[in-house]
């Protein structure tokens, strides 16, 4: 992935910086990321990088396709790879745990919504909200 990306950002004009690896880096590294998660992660190699450019950095790599953003929860977005965007969040209310899950598992709902409504759903971007197995059990 990491010539991929390089490349993708030359072939764009775009220059290499130490600055972008290291957000990718920690876009990797969380997998569910806010900007301000990303800087710390960041932070701990280059002190000197602040939100600004990581919050610059995040914009110009989601133009350009690397990373994709996604809300989950009030407050900030959350920022993850590009690559591994095909799935769709559920965010438990109790626990706040993520868990990512196959498109597939909304084929119900796309199939209902397309059929009676003539909806076409980005499931991709889909967050679904409720209480995981562990906080149901107790």
């Amino acid at each position: 992935m990491v010539e991929s990306w390089q490349e993708e950002l030359r072939a764009k004009g775009y220059r290499v910086t130490p600055q972008r690896q290291l957000v990718l880096e920690a876009v990797t590294n969380l997998e569910h990321g806010t900007p301000e998660e990303i800087c710390t992660e960041v932070q701990r190699t280059a002190r000197g990088v602040n939100i600004s450019t990581v919050y610059r950095t995040l914009e110009l790599l989601e133009e350009l396709g690397l990373v994709k953003h996604a809300h989950l929860g009030h407050g900030p977005p959350n920022y993850h790879l590009a690559a591994d965007a095909e799935h769709i969040h559920l965010v438990c209310r109790g626990c706040h745990t993520v868990e990512d899950v196959d498109p597939r598992a909304a084929a119900g709902l796309s199939g209902v919504l397309e059929r009676d409504f003539g909806f076409e759903t980005d499931v991709h971007h889909l967050t679904v909200y409720g209480r995981c197995k562990d906080c149901r059990a107790t």
